[in-house]
């Protein structure tokens, strides 16, 4: 299982609880899109993750800039991700971030809302906040290879820190091999 969080912020600690908490441990992968804050939460959830791979936000301090990137690509189960906390161009900036990369689909944060959004060229998925919600659902997303037939796919969803899933999604990867 892929687990996407983002949004932390927090100074000392991952902030993990319930579902989200038990997500982050059972995963293969875990993305955090950006904003841990400091550097000691970025530390537990390496702690936390069996595989992590993060980007920094517009909130991180100096110390996580200098250990983890901006922007990356990660791929999972054959399907490649471009991954960032945000872009000054909205929608279209992170869709030409994600072509730009040979991406499948986009994974950001910042807005702490989570969505998914599949009608704009290249999926677009943020997680939201586990964390700091600031008046959306607290939420993670959770994607699974597709069992469903041959060549890769994940399906995902979202889910609350309580394990309530609320929106569940569909990404298509590259032709398979």
């Amino acid at each position: 299982m892929l687990v996407v969080v983002s949004d932390t912020h927090a100074r000392e600690e991952s902030k993990l609880q319930g579902r989200t908490a038990a997500a982050v441990r059972e995963a293969e992968l875990v993305i955090h899109a950006g904003d841990f804050y400091r550097e000691p939460v970025l530390d537990a959830f390496r702690s936390a993750a069996a595989g992590l791979r993060a980007v920094y936000g517009n909130n991180d301090d100096a110390a996580i800039r200098d250990r983890v990137p901006e922007v990356r690509t990660v791929e999972y189960a054959g399907v490649r991700f471009a991954v960032t906390h945000r872009h000054r161009s909205g929608d279209t900036g992170l869709v030409m971030l994600g072509r730009g990369r040979d991406a499948d689909a986009v994974i950001c944060g910042h807005s702490h809302r989570p969505r998914f959004d599949d009608s704009g060229g290249l999926p677009i998925l943020n997680p939201g906040s586990h964390a700091q919600p600031r008046g959306n659902r607290p939420a993670h997303a959770e994607l699974t290879p597709s069992e469903r037939e041959r060549g890769n796919a994940l399906e995902g969803e979202l889910v609350t820190p309580a394990g309530d899933s609320f929106e569940t999604f569909r990404i298509e990867g590259g032709s398979a091999e």
